[in-house]
């Protein structure tokens, strides 16, 4: 039986509050694996910066990355970059 504080059901409450620590922990873990693998990248040569770049756009529906595309090159004209 749960315990009730203020209407609050405690136990309920932690059980969700540790579930979300134990995410919160794993999600600092995996950070930390995709930093290891971009400084691998890194060492291997390959720039960091475009790699994310690439990822952005694999996450991007076809669409949406053309019209970006499309937008980009209309400002750089507009700036007389091409």
């Amino acid at each position: 039986m749960s315990t009730d504080v203020g209407g609050v059901a405690a136990d309920q409450l932690q059980s969700l509050i540790m579930r979300i620590e134990r995410l919160e922990e794993d999600k600092a873990n995996l950070l930390a694996d995709i930093r290891e693998v971009f400084a691998e990248a890194k060492s291997q040569g390959f720039d960091v910066k475009i790699m994310r770049q690439v990822l952005r756009l694999r996450k991007m529906e076809e669409h949406d990355m053309k019209e970006q595309e499309e937008i980009l090159d209309l400002y750089k004209r507009a700036l007389g970059m091409q």
